[in-house]
């Protein structure tokens, strides 16, 4: 407490600190109420997944085969690597959607989806993701570079993916390809439509690595090496 001296000499105080306090609380209070508003005015986030072909995803599951099929190294750019859905926003503008996200990663998303696609295309259930223990013979082993899955100012999805099909064998090459596929957004061209064209530009390249697959001869395994004595 402060004092003053007035008239007669009389000591009178006023209370200076709790008027401080008094406007300090009043600070905090209004804070709190507009940080509780923003919290109350920001929108739900959405997750999403990649979906299979239709075909696929109504069919029952896929049991037996004789065809071996590994899957990857599969690479995306660093700029998709991230929870937000990203579409191109201009010519070298990319727009990262905060309230719009994917429910794990593109990247895992993109190899279940692409596995369930090709091992119902292709008729088989032995089809593994790299990197993981190889529990059967591989027939064909399948790697890609995504260079491009997104949306667009066009309104389209896009996927533009280098890939090969190796002998694992023998680690050598028996098909590569440089593929792009456009889909068109249905209305109301949401983020709901963007994942749908999305998941059938994947089923468009599931579609072309099969007819390659089924084009290829199955490998054979290398003679034994003779015994030396």
């Amino acid at each position: 407490m402060t004092a003053a001296v007035v008239g007669d000499g009389a000591v009178v105080g006023r209370a200076a600190r709790p008027a401080k306090r008094t406007h300090f609380s009043l600070c905090w209070w209004l804070g709190w109420v507009l940080a509780v508003a923003g919290c109350a005015g920001s929108p739900p986030s959405n997750f999403f997944t990649l979906r299979p072909l239709p075909a696929a995803d109504g069919h029952a599951a896929v049991t037996g085969g004789t065809l071996g099929i590994g899957l990857g190294p599969v690479t995306f750019p660093g700029f998709l690597d991230r929870p937000q859905i990203v579409s191109r926003d201009g010519n070298n503008r990319l727009a990262l959607d905060e309230f719009n996200r994917w429910g794990g990663t593109l990247q895992d998303d993109f190899l279940r989806v692409w596995s369930e696609n090709l091992a119902y295309l292709v008729g088989t259930s032995r089809v593994l993701i790299f990197p993981t223990e190889v529990r059967f013979p591989l027939d064909f082993r399948i790697t890609a570079d995504v260079l491009t899955f997104e949306g667009t100012p066009a309104g389209e999805a896009v996927l533009k993916v280098r890939w090969a099909v190796l002998d694992p064998r023998l680690e050598q090459t028996l098909a590569a390809r440089e593929t792009s596929y456009r889909q068109p957004l249905r209305p109301p061209a949401d983020q709901a439509a963007l994942i749908a064209a999305m998941s059938a530009a994947l089923g468009a390249f599931s579609e072309d690595v099969a007819a390659v697959l089924r084009g290829l001869p199955k490998p054979t395994a290398p003679p034994a090496a003779p015994l030396l004595y």
